[in-house]
């Protein structure tokens, strides 16, 4: 895309797609402050990313679709958000000492580290990067049941390293060493 007439001409037609963005925002969200915040995200990421845009394609339904995107995205990040205003959720919420969880987190690398090859990858890709058995076995060009057994010794011999029965010993709050050993999807994929 080349500068001056061109860039301008982008800018009008923006502007002149303003009030059915604000429209479309509205009916997406039902508060008008919310709806007017969701525009104005949608515009700030469309002029940042005017660069992107290729002319001759319809600028509307580009717009349209970056405010689409930008709705979805806060709507993702708001279902993980925990409404607290008076704080009574933060005041229950505690932490362990860094100390204790550097120490465990120290012995747990070296526990891995002793772990064979195909077991360490196996059960990264399925205690910490939260791949299914199916998707790691692809990875790793394997079958699924040798994914599982692969999994389940290298937990099993994690455990004997660490000298425990369950992830809940290991100070009850660490989750990728929890997922790691306890076999259950405690971190999001992704």
């Amino acid at each position: 895309m080349s500068d001056g007439p061109s860039r301008n001409g982008l800018h009008d037609q923006i502007v002149e797609v303003i009030p059915n963005l604000r429209a479309f925002s509205r009916s997406l969200v039902s508060n008008p402050s919310q709806a007017d915040d969701l525009v104005q995200g949608a515009l700030a990421r469309a002029l940042s990313n005017l660069d992107k845009f290729e002319e001759g394609t319809n600028l509307r339904a580009w717009m349209f679709t970056i405010l689409r995107n930008l709705y979805y995205s806060e709507l993702r990040k708001r279902k993980r958000e925990v409404e607290d205003a008076d704080g009574g959720y933060a005041e229950t919420l505690s932490t362990q000492p860094n100390q204790i969880a550097a120490m465990e987190l120290r012995d747990f690398r070296t526990a891995l580290a002793q772990l064979p090859d195909e077991q360490r990858e196996a059960l990264i890709l399925i205690g910490a990067s939260g791949f299914s058995y199916e998707d790691a076995a692809e990875i790793c060009e394997c079958a699924v049941g040798t994914m599982k057994s692969r999994v389940n010794r290298a937990r099993a011999r994690l455990s004997d390293l660490l000298q425990m029965n369950s992830g809940d010993e290991i100070g009850g709050k660490d989750q990728v060493i929890k997922s790691a050993l306890d076999g259950q999807q405690t971190i999001p994929a992704g």
